[in-house]
């Protein structure tokens, strides 16, 4: 059986998508890039960042995209900044596959 492949990143014109080292993944480029999901309502809610927010197309784009996700596939830098900044109920509500070339032994929160 045949599937779909949905690809969602958030990139600028000119190719960034994340800092060279997690000490910058909330520097001001990065932050730059992502300051338009931080307000919708469905992204705040599902990070627990507080009631109220923006509604309209882009809190339905990010509700549909998280909805329709089955799993998730992130590189090692957001990895390892995400193991310390998440929520203790991490935002992926999916599998998560990280690409690196570092064997590691498999990671469940605790």
């Amino acid at each position: 059986m045949a599937g779909k492949v949905f690809f969602s990143v958030s990139m600028s014109l000119d190719g960034f998508i994340a800092p060279e080292s997690s000490e910058d993944l909330m520097g001001q480029q990065w932050m730059e890039l992502q300051q338009w999901i931080f307000p919708q309502r469905f992204f705040r809610e599902n990070l627990k960042l507080g009631e109220g927010g923006e509604e309209g197309r882009d809190n339905d784009i990010v509700r549909e995209t998280f909805e329709r996700t089955g799993a998730s596939v992130m590189g090692k830098r957001m990895f390892d900044a995400g193991e310390q900044m998440w929520p203790e109920e991490a935002p992926f509500h999916t599998p998560v596959f990280v690409v690196t070339h570092e064997k590691r032994d498999p990671w469940e929160r605790g």
